[in-house]
């Protein structure tokens, strides 16, 4: 790779926040935690564009796949560093956590994707069948993992006994593990539009791929723990402001998920609603499908206690934006009003976070 392509921001950006992260820094004043912030801006800018190498290189789906199965994997971490550290004060992060990713994906992502397409081409058009295939998937992991907890038996609250821990972490296994043969290999169509003009399509060299792979996991892991130790910051802040605790771990996901949604938003206005879906509802079911299985045997190894139920509010935001966004996909085009009505969802669960 050339020298010139090394100094390149993309490169520049996630080499610098390692620096400054491991020169401890970070925490020790508000200068520094704001130096902090935008090099953790950056490293997210530029891990959606070391994401879009990799996609132009391995193609549809698999660059999707790629990106959400990183940044799914470096979530779990985090969660588990914070669930392990903080004992039984964390036995409902991994529940928050996930359900705010779930919410800001569906929502969020999906809402200004299909805002921005709309307002700029006001229409845009998709395979449905893929749309149904991730919101079968999704659907029912997030029955299983967040709601029917609170409806079983064998234990007092919103817990799953082991036995029951085991099986739905193996039926999640089971779904996402069914859902990528059916993406990658037996019905791969579903999830590509094909290309107006293929030949203008950039293809990267072997070398460049390779760098891009490697500075995108720098990246995401750089994004996560950088979010990780400015996390007392942002509590102190959210206190200060007088909301309550659950709104750090929405602060936390929404960092986290920011390559992400970014990329999912550059997708969109390129015309390519296909690529946002598979994104955003990719990372949707990552995040879930494999989250919820790791912390289970996190939990059942360090005897830590999980709670999974989400309460009444909860649920019922829940089931709207599953049932909006069902609704919105259901005939393969999108609109502004699509988009709107996802994101004032956004805005009631966050105001309800704020405002109980």
């Amino acid at each position: 790779m050339k020298i010139k392509e090394l100094l390149h921001y993309t490169y520049i950006f996630p080499i610098l926040a390692v620096g400054y992260y491991f020169s401890g820094l970070m925490g020790t004043g508000i200068v520094f935690d704001v130096i902090a912030g935008i090099l953790l801006t950056g490293s997210v800018i530029s891990a959606v564009h070391h994401a879009e190498v990799v996609a132009h290189k391995v193609g549809e789906p698999f660059g999707t796949i790629i990106l959400a199965l990183c940044i799914t994997i470096l979530e779990v971490a985090l969660i588990i560093s914070l669930m392990v550290a903080g004992g039984d004060q964390a036995i409902t992060l991994a529940r928050d956590t996930v359900f705010a990713a779930v919410m800001l994906i569906l929502n969020g992502i999906l809402g200004i994707c299909i805002l921005v397409g709309g307002v700029k081409y006001y229409e845009q058009f998709f395979a449905r069948t893929s749309a149904t295939t991730y919101l079968v998937s999704i659907v029912s992991i997030l029955i299983l993992t967040l709601v029917l907890p609170n409806f079983t038996s064998s234990v007092n609250g919103p817990f799953y006994n082991q036995a029951q821990l085991i099986f739905v972490s193996i039926a999640c296994l089971v779904i996402y593990g069914i859902f990528l043969m059916v993406q990658t290999v037996r019905h791969r169509n579903y999830f590509i539009v094909p290309e107006e003009h293929p030949e203008e399509n950039y293809i990267p060299s072997f070398q460049k791929t390779l760098s891009s792979f490697i500075f995108l996991v720098i990246c995401l892991a750089i994004v996560v723990l950088m979010a990780k130790g400015l996390s007392s910051t942002i509590e102190n802040m959210v206190q200060s402001l007088g909301a309550p605790k659950s709104l750090v771990g929405v602060i936390i996901a929404a960092v986290v998920l920011l390559p992400e949604g970014l990329a999912a938003i550059r997708a969109a206005r390129s015309n390519q609603i296909q690529s946002s879906l598979n994104l955003a509802l990719g990372s949707a079911l990552a995040s879930i499908g494999l989250t919820i299985p790791a912390v289970s045997i996190v939990c059942i190894m360090y005897d830590i206690p999980l709670v999974l139920g989400l309460d009444k509010k909860d649920i019922i935001l829940l089931s709207l934006s599953v049932f909006i966004v069902m609704l919105s996909l259901s005939r393969g085009k999108t609109n502004i009003l699509y988009g709107t009505v996802l994101l004032v969802n956004l805005a009631a669960y966050i105001f309800t976070v704020i405002v109980p």
